[in-house]
């Protein structure tokens, strides 16, 4: 169907007060001005491009991080012998924060032409990119063809992994432990035997080895390094819980940059990373494979998963886990320790994996909690919300008290805190060969 333009408009507005104004009979004047008009319309419509006849493209990159910027291009091709005229719109969401999403080209016979906008994507998540409409105007551009194209393409939007530099200082940390140095935080060098050498002033006394002492004659100590190709499961709660806010975003959120930080450090010590998604069931599984970088795989896995407003079933994830992964592991839980949710699910589950595993439960509290607790009363809404928060705080000092009772190791820690210190906490595990 045609599609008047502006110029059409006002080349009517402008026939009809011209018609007003000169001394003929206005009807029937207005009347012949009017079909003159259609017609040379009609013309118009029939002398433009059509635009199914061009071509098309858009270019977007596969892949993309949460809180990056990407490149997004068209590009019109005219095939035919005249000049084209076109209006592209891209049907695009919302949430990707394009610059533009309708530009205007002109192409000339043979040639090409197109646009550029930038994309600023505000969630994660795997984005079906479809039609364009493409509107080409007449030689005159008074009417305009116009057709829904389809293009299809997809964006796939990954987490943002905010505590990517925190992986280097991590891995540092780790060859300092290996080269058998001292460390800040470090308790050994590991447990796998790597090699002997002479007694050094900073060796501990209790790593000689007496055998080789007595055939050398001088004091030699054993060397260890951290073992590798151990296992690491990451156990992701969606549920309920998980959906809360803290620091702005859903608690899944920061969960995720911590287990990223994981698998990257994880993965370059030489340990095999899996993952197990789940909240009333199992969302997401990746086996801890041998070899390779686990971070493609993990966050292949991870990108699409959104917090579910239902509860999470502990026990069901931890017979699928027992059930697929036999050998010891470090089990590491993201979870939100919330005392009802806790007591009613997790701890009557826990003991399936505490006595053949270890585990590490991770936790983002909200400082914002924290901050009420310490508010000067100065009236009775804010001291009955001072209460709350010091009672909010006390029931997740208990709860994290009774998981530890069970052989948890906690890590509670506030937004962007949570990555580095679960890192440090898996590195003191590995050194002191508790992994």
């Amino acid at each position: 169907m045609p599609v008047p333009t502006g110029r059409l408009a006002a080349a009517t507005a402008f026939l009809s007060l011209a018609v007003l104004v000169l001394p003929w009979r206005p009807g029937l004047t207005l009347l012949v001005v009017d079909g003159a008009l259609v017609a040379v319309a009609g013309v118009d419509w029939l002398a433009a491009v059509r635009p199914a006849s061009l071509g098309l493209r858009r270019s977007v990159p596969a892949i993309v991080t949460l809180g990056e910027r990407a490149e997004l291009e068209w590009s019109v091709s005219n095939p035919s012998r005249r000049t084209v005229r076109a209006t592209l719109t891209d049907r695009l969401v919302p949430s990707l924060r394009a610059s533009t999403r309708r530009f205007r080209v002109t192409v000339t016979p043979g040639a090409a032409g197109g646009a550029r906008a930038t994309l600023a994507p505000q969630r994660r998540g795997r984005f079906v990119l479809g039609e364009v409409t493409v509107r080409v105007a007449g030689p005159l551009g008074l009417v305009a063809r116009q057709v829904r194209r389809a293009v299809p393409g997809t964006l796939r939007v990954y987490p943002a992994f905010a505590s990517r530099k925190e992986a280097e200082l991590r891995l540092e940390r780790a060859r300092v432990q290996e080269l058998g140095l001292r460390s800040a935080r470090g308790r050994g060098g590991g447990t796998a035997f790597e090699a002997l050498r002479e007694y050094g002033p900073d060796d501990d006394f209790r790593r000689i080895d007496w055998a080789a002492t007595a055939r050398r004659d001088v004091p030699i100590v054993r060397t260890y390094r951290a073992e590798r190709n151990q296992r690491v499961l990451l156990l992701l709660d969606c549920g309920r819980v998980m959906a809360g806010r803290c620091d702005g975003v859903p608690r899944l959120e920061h969960a995720m940059d911590a287990a990223l930080l994981i698998t990257v450090v994880a993965g370059r010590l030489g340990d095999r990373v899996g993952l197990l998604a789940f909240d009333d069931d199992v969302r997401a599984a990746v086996g801890p494979a041998a070899g390779g970088r686990p971070l493609p795989r993990i966050t292949e896995a991870m990108y699409q998963l959104e917090p579910s407003l239902v509860e999470s079933d502990y026990r069901g994830a931890f017979a699928r886990t027992l059930a697929q992964w036999h050998r010891r592991a470090l089990l590491v839980l993201f979870t939100e320790l919330t005392e009802a949710a806790v007591e009613e699910g997790l701890l009557p589950a826990l003991p399936l994996l505490a006595r053949d595993h270890g585990v590490v439960i991770a936790a983002v509290r909200d400082p914002a909690v924290e901050a009420w607790s310490g508010e000067s009363p100065t009236d009775a809404a804010i001291a009955y919300r001072r209460a709350a928060a010091s009672a909010a705080l006390e029931e997740r000092r208990r709860t994290v008290a009774r998981l530890r009772a069970l052989g948890a190791a906690v890590v509670d820690a506030e937004p962007g805190r949570l990555a580095p210190e679960l890192a440090d906490a898996y590195l003191d595990l590995k050194a002191t060969g508790r992994l």
